[in-house]
């Protein structure tokens, strides 16, 4: 008696869709003085090299799609360094938005900073604001810049805002929610990020993004951030898209 052959399911041609990345990656630049001294060079070194990371980030986020970057470039307590290094900060930050802001523009990145730009030198403030008018249309890529940011000064501003509000009988503060609240933050209009990576090797958030970093992943890398390039960031996409997110949510 013979033997039925057995059925061997044809293969499938059919290859899985990659998934999505992250809406919003958020990036704590960390370790550009660490950086310029393993090499015996100047801070002023590791920023300069740090500048360049940022421009291969953003080619990383354009190629992967990513809508939203956010990079923390000068934190509110950067102002305490000496004075020599938040002055070459400074001059950096001058000549990085004159150079690169047309480039941005051609590229579809739509460029804003969030902080408290007031504590910065006139023609700073100008030339922000400038970058910003100039790329405004823009919608492949949503830029922003972080500049004398710190979290809980930003969250103690918009309780300021708030609490005007009550006062003037704008809002009552019995129908006060966090929707309502997240409009007076430095980052209203945005979505909260998905994903933060902090390079260096530190595992810390360090005042950034506090309240908006709820739900974040994060994922922290052993590179120093002149260091970063495309292939990094592809990595910390990679992990996430293996991350389960749930919100809080019990699994089912």
């Amino acid at each position: 008696m013979s033997s039925t052959p057995a059925i061997t399911a044809p293969k499938s041609d059919i290859v899985p869709a990659a998934p999505p990345p992250p809406a919003h990656v958020a990036i704590i630049m960390d370790g550009n003085g660490r950086w310029a001294q393993a090499r015996g060079l100047p801070r002023l070194a590791g920023h300069r090299a740090g500048a360049r990371a940022v421009r291969r980030t953003i080619e990383a986020a354009l190629a992967h799609n990513v809508g939203w970057l956010t990079l923390y470039a000068f934190s509110s307590e950067n102002w305490r360094r000496p004075r020599d290094e938040v002055s070459d900060l400074t001059a950096l930050l001058r000549h990085y938005i004159k150079s690169e802001i047309a480039e941005l523009a051609a590229n579809g990145v739509r460029l804003r900073f969030i902080g408290e730009a007031g504590r910065f030198a006139p023609d700073i403030q100008a030339s922000l604001a400038e970058a910003e008018r100039m790329t405004a249309a823009n919608t492949r890529l949503n830029l922003t810049i972080a500049l004398s940011y710190g979290g809980r000064a930003e969250i103690i501003a918009a309780a300021r805002l708030i609490a005007g509000a009550v006062a003037s009988g704008e809002i009552d503060p019995a129908t006060l929610d966090e929707a309502e609240f997240a409009r007076r933050l430095f980052t209203a209009g945005m979505p909260d990020p998905d994903l933060i990576i902090r390079t260096s090797g530190e595992r810390r958030l360090s005042n950034f993004l506090l309240w908006q970093a709820a739900y974040a992943e994060l994922i922290f890398l052993n590179v120093l951030w002149p260091d970063f390039g495309a292939a990094h960031f592809a990595e910390a996409l990679a992990d996430y898209a293996g991350r389960e997110r749930r919100f809080g949510a019990r699994p089912a």
